[in-house]
């Protein structure tokens, strides 16, 4: 009675597989290589994606002293709105996945703005027009891969957000489920279907798209093993953090910052920057979400790897409680633009306060204080389209191993921070959805599989050193804001 969850993220691919009391009997993990052939751009190997999921999925499974066949169910996540295209008959891609990340598209999204359409893509779909999500990227790929916009009007040629895609190969089902769709720019957030007015809009052969089905419920079956739940990333490890109950929040921070909190079974427009989106399906019922995503947070621990500041990214936590304070350094990791609550993808990466005295500990403490600065943002804006101030935070994803984050966190906002024990809430949150998708578990069985035990932060700064500490990020801010415009 175990159950195995796939976790097709943005650098790795995970799949852990879980017990019937809802522990980790065992895991495997492999990166994923992304490539940058352009400033902006982000692409990945729709191929590589397919190997490393069936590499992990065996590896885990036979690392739990099982066979694959003994598995009661499967749960799938992803990073949401990485889209590609393949030939529906021989499952061939035909592009690249173009990463979440990737820019190319913020001059498309520019004119359909200054030609007034934005206002009624925010209403219908609850998002911005912004490079972020899917459907610019879809119209990009058929505006430059020749043939394909003729292939996709026949139906030959097919497209999906990774989930789709990872359906398509190991299920042979061409679906996606509402929490990804819901990421498009394409779907009517109340009927969760796909919007004519929308998909006419950005140009998207409705013969191409896949079909949006329940998050929570049947897909098919992976090598007679049924996948009984699919939910973006974000949504699994809110579902994970207790989502079946509306009023939950969380914040993951991986290699991005993203806040969400279930609002119910009626969206709520945000009037802060902040996004409206489906928290999970099922069948006959829906929840909703707010949600707020920045861009850079663990990628910018990546980045000063990469650039040598680091020799790994362990050592960033060490360094940052090495000194007493940023000595005004401040890093506002505008790598990929920024996100919610700026929507501004001319933003770029700065750094600030440089001095001679300056070292690799002040740099380490700015990329992790950037990633609690990004999220007090973001509780901020919450605050203010939900009406009610937060009491707490709970924390999880592999940044969250750093204690001085959560820590800064905890300070910065003035409210505990609690950090769970299991800080892989994106697999566990897939994991128990497949659970209660094939009926091995119940609502009420999840939410005690739901882990009580981990780390709590209580706030230690004063008001004032919390207000000085705000000034120099809105500073640094604003230096970052439309650098490349």
């Amino acid at each position: 009675m175990a159950v195995a969850a796939l976790d097709l993220g943005t650098t790795g691919v995970r799949c852990a597989v879980y017990g019937p009391e809802g522990r980790v009997l065992a895991s495997a993990y492999r990166e994923l290589p992304l490539r940058h052939p352009r400033p902006g751009w982000v692409e990945g190997d729709p191929e590589g994606m397919v190997a490393g999921a069936r590499a992990v999925a065996g590896e885990a499974v036979a690392g739990a002293g099982l066979r694959w066949s003994e598995l009661w169910a499967v749960g799938i996540t992803n990073q949401r709105e990485t889209v590609l295209f393949w030939d529906r008959r021989t499952g061939e891609p035909l592009t690249p996945a173009i990463v979440w990340q990737d820019r190319r598209t913020a001059p498309l999204c520019e004119r359909l703005r200054a030609e007034g359409h934005e206002a009624f893509v925010r209403t219908r779909t609850g998002l911005p027009l912004d490079p972020y999500f899917s459907a610019t990227k879809l119209a990009w790929l058929l505006g430059h891969v020749p043939g394909l916009r003729a292939r996709s009007e026949r139906g030959e040629a097919v497209w999906g957000t990774v989930d789709s895609w990872l359906l398509f190969r190991l299920a042979g089902v061409h679906a996606t489920d509402a929490t990804n769709a819901s990421r498009t720019l394409l779907l009517d957030l109340r009927t969760r279907d796909w919007d004519p007015d929308l998909l006419r809009l950005f140009g998207i052969p409705p013969a191409s798209v896949p079909a949006v089905r329940p998050s929570v419920g049947e897909f098919g079956s992976w090598d007679g093993v049924p996948v009984t739940a699919v939910l973006g990333d974000q949504q699994a490890a809110l579902f994970g953090q207790g989502g079946l109950v509306p009023g939950t929040a969380k914040v993951t921070w991986g290699t991005g910052a993203f806040l969400l909190v279930q609002v119910g079974p009626s969206p709520i427009p945000s009037r802060h920057g902040l996004l409206a989106t489906v928290a999970w399906t099922g069948e006959g019922e829906v929840h909703y979400a707010l949600e707020g995503a920045a861009f850079v947070a663990g990628a910018a621990i990546q980045w000063l790897r990469e650039v040598g500041v680091l020799r790994e990214a362990g050592e960033a936590d060490p360094l940052a409680r090495s000194v007493p304070d940023n000595e005004g350094v401040y890093f506002v990791p505008a790598l990929a633009g920024l996100g919610a609550p700026h929507w501004d993808p001319h933003a770029r990466g700065t750094i600030v306060g440089l001095t001679r005295g300056t070292t690799r500990a002040h740099l380490a403490r700015a990329s992790l204080e950037a990633v609690a600065y990004q999220t007090a943002d973001l509780v901020r804006a919450m605050e203010g389209d939900t009406g009610r101030a937060f009491s707490a935070l709970r924390a999880d994803g592999g940044v969250a191993r750093s204690d001085f984050l959560c820590q800064f966190q905890a300070d910065l906002l003035g409210i505990p921070v609690f950090r769970p024990g299991d800080l892989e809430t994106t697999s566990r949150g897939a994991a128990l959805a497949a659970g209660l998708g094939s009926g091995l578990w119940s609502a009420e069985a999840v939410l005690d599989r739901i882990g009580r035990d981990g780390t709590e932060f209580a706030p230690r700064a004063s008001p004032g050193e919390r207000d000085r500490w705000w000034d120099g990020w809105r500073r640094a801010l604003e230096r970052a804001k439309g650098w490349a415009g």
